[in-house]
């Protein structure tokens, strides 16, 4: 039976373009790109082409970058670094609830060093209200992180708004774009944020390497402490067969976004239709036009997920659930909670599919199918023990 995977929010296969261009960079060109002889030299022109590329598919100038190790190390290095590093200009943060644990985290940690964290809520689609924004703003607020797309959701928030709204004040803006980035057009000369994360393995790219994009004349305190690499903001040498990868990824996924776009929300919609055909009960979670077109999330009202995915598993399907599942117990989702407080039925039902590289029309109507009819079955069965 075929594997099909639909947990690309997860990680995503590595593009086989991808693989190709890094593989010379692993034994024939395999240099320190801060050594100065030739092996060295080819290496760091490899890395400056590579800054090159993606700079140019974010529309930015190539010193705004700083290649980091993931975008977890790029989510704490612009929120740990820009607070640390201007703590004189006030201690207050503004975040959400809904927020990546790299982000949540992080900001927990400030909180443990005297910083004031605001999390704000959100309504039933997952985004955040301009409004809330604004009155969380004070005076002594030097830092506004909120994510692009949600990675369990999919749903979009409000970020131009959110930046013409930052404008006249002092606070800078970070947003974690590591699920939007090859979804949606990012043009960093347009959209008004001063820090952005993305990482390369959620689009086809290598696990280990991302980036923080960090506008001129914003400064943070690094978080790594060594050598001089990235223009002294982040010590290490360079992982330049990954950097390859990723910006090949970057104009891959940069060249089809449009065509993605159209081909994941069919996807979405032939599930939707299927399981509304076949009679089953449930809930799209999150905003339905704001939304990433790879991601959607379902609620199956009184199904166990755990069941579900080992049901799912067994059928050759790879899925996820929006709760993180420990020693045998589901702790729900923090971005559900966050949308649906009093619903703990839609909290605790909740399944990710996500779509990506390799998935067609007939892996999808097999995946509709196949999630009906075990759904169909666990209710059942719910239905018999009550």
């Amino acid at each position: 039976m075929e594997l099909i995977y639909v947990d690309h929010a997860a990680t995503s296969p590595l593009h086989p373009d991808v693989l190709n261009e890094m593989l010379p960079y692993f034994q024939t060109h395999f240099g320190n790109p801060s050594s100065i002889h030739q092996i060295g030299r080819q290496a760091r022109q490899a890395l400056d082409k590579a800054r090159r590329t993606i700079a140019s598919v974010l529309n930015v100038h190539e010193q705004t970058l700083i290649f980091t190790s993931g975008g977890t190390e790029a989510d704490n290095m612009a929120i740990l670094g820009y607070a640390l590093e201007h703590k004189s200009k006030g201690n207050h943060i503004i975040t959400s609830k809904v927020e990546h644990h790299a982000v949540l985290h992080a900001c927990q940690e400030l909180e443990k060093r005297g910083f004031d964290v605001t999390y704000l809520p959100v309504d039933e689609t997952g985004r955040v209200k301009l409004n809330d924004v604004q009155e969380a703003l004070r005076d002594d607020t030097i830092l506004v992180t909120l994510m692009f797309g949600n990675n369990e959701v999919g749903t979009i928030q409000p970020i131009e708004e959110v930046g013409q709204l930052l404008q006249e004040h002092q606070a800078v803006f970070h947003t974690d774009a590591v699920q939007a980035c090859g979804m949606v057009e990012l043009n960093l000369s347009q959209l008004p944020v001063d820090m952005l994360s993305v990482s390369a393995h959620k689009i086809n790219g290598p696990k280990g390497v991302g980036l923080l994009y960090m506008k001129e004349g914003i400064k943070v305190k690094p978080v790594l402490f060594g050598g001089e690499q990235e223009r002294k903001r982040r010590a290490g040498t360079e992982n330049v067969a990954a950097v390859v990868g990723f910006a090949k990824a970057m104009e891959l996924s940069n060249r089809s976004i449009m065509e993605r776009t159209e081909r994941y929300q069919k996807f979405a919609q032939t599930l939707i239709d299927v399981w509304s055909k076949k009679e089953v009960d449930f809930y799209v979670n999150g905003h339905q036009h704001e939304r990433l077109p790879h991601v959607l999330n379902v609620s199956f009202p009184y199904v166990n997920i755990e069941s579900l995915l080992m049901n799912l598993d067994m059928a050759s399907i790879c899925a996820s659930s929006g709760s993180a599942c420990t020693a045998g117990s589901i702790e729900p989702s923090h971005v559900l909670v966050a949308m649906f407080e009093n619903e703990s039925e839609r909290v605790q039902s909740a399944i990710r599919f996500s779509f990506g590289f390799g998935n067609t029309n007939e892996q999808i109507e097999r995946v509709a199918l196949d999630t009906a009819e075990i759904v169909k079955r666990l209710r059942q069965q719910e239905e018999y023990i009550s």
